[in-house]
């Protein structure tokens, strides 16, 4: 099967940005792609958590999910670069909290873990906890979390994203992603702080957007949101990058980073109807959007003064 020679689809998102999407398994797609080809992937597989997809039933045995893990990371780790990245969002539940752990495992015989980042989806913050700096005029909660309701176990609100290299040694745009010093002494104190921001670590909170309808907004099971890919990718550096990967696109939060940040794409799906969409959505990224009030102002703006001068005398007559 050519899978390479016959997209299902391709994308013209930017001048710099273009995606390539492939309708089949991730492993064919893999095989095909030569070796060291890939800069970064940024991806989220299925969970085996029994969550329900249009065309694929989640529900491996722990020993045939595990080993399917290590099959298809393997198959990654041949198309990365020596350089490159695999950024791999894995969800967990409280009953089966060695899930996520076990898929790092998995990778370890083929990839180094570089990283582990905790993607924050929900946090509560004390206005005591954060000092007169921070100006909150109470406590504050922000995010989305799915309620548990049990006695044994506190609510879900934070996932992990494993970042894994070919040699554990791959070097990181620090401060693309980084904040501002609140202490602004520390910029005249620390060398590395003379830009006026430091690393951002490994704790990032990035909510879902809020929607109003999921089967419309959000009609896949298990999405993250754009901005995660996003800051992964610009982690790696947007300048050591040609090609993104994410074998299980799903709606295409990566190739909207992308977009975004115009670099390619290379996706592939199972499910014809997440890979259409997410076609559309890289594809709407890409095109430029101007606000109704923009376009008005503009309109404006190209009327010459003279034209102007003779509007007011007519509607002064």
């Amino acid at each position: 099967m050519a899978i390479l020679r016959n997209p299902y689809r391709s994308v013209k998102a930017s001048r710099t940005s273009e995606g390539t999407f492939y309708l089949g398994d991730c492993l064919d797609v893999f095989a095909e792609l030569p070796a060291h080809s890939v800069d970064v992937m940024v991806t989220s597989p299925p969970y085996n958590m029994g969550i329900r997809y249009n065309t694929y039933q989640d529900t491996l045995s722990q020993a045939d999910y595990l080993a399917w893990t290590s099959d298809w990371i393997a198959a990654a780790a041949r198309v990365l670069k020596p350089e490159g990245s695999l950024f791999l969002n894995v969800g967990t539940r409280p009953s089966d909290p060695w899930t996520a752990l076990d898929v790092a495992q998995a990778a370890r015989p083929h990839l180094k873990l570089q990283n582990i980042i905790h993607w924050v989806k929900s946090i509560a913050i004390e206005r005591a906890s954060t000092g007169a700096a921070a100006g909150l005029a109470r406590d504050l909660a922000v995010g989305h979390y799915k309620p548990i309701n049990s006695e044994r176990y506190v609510n879900d609100c934070h996932e992990f994203v494993f970042h894994f290299t070919p040699q554990g040694s791959t070097l990181l745009d620090r401060l693309a992603l980084g904040v501002p010093y609140q202490d602004q002494s520390n910029v005249a104190r620390w060398q590395s702080a003379g830009s006026g921001v430091r690393c951002r670590g490994n704790t990032w909170f990035i909510p879902y957007e809020t929607i109003q309808r999921r089967d419309r907004d959000r009609p896949h099971p298990a999405t993250f949101p754009s901005r995660l890919p996003e800051q992964c990718i610009r982690l790696h550096g947007l300048s050591n990058i040609d090609v993104v990967m994410d074998p299980f696109t799903g709606l295409g939060s990566t190739a909207v980073a992308c977009a975004r940040l115009g670099v390619n794409f290379i996706g592939a799906d199972i499910d014809e109807q997440y890979l259409a969409e997410a076609a559309d959505r890289m594809k709407a990224e890409g095109t430029p959007r101007v606000l109704p009030e923009r376009v008005t102002r503009m309109k404006k703006a190209t009327v010459s003064v003279p034209a102007r001068v003779a509007a007011r005398q007519a509607s002064a007559s």
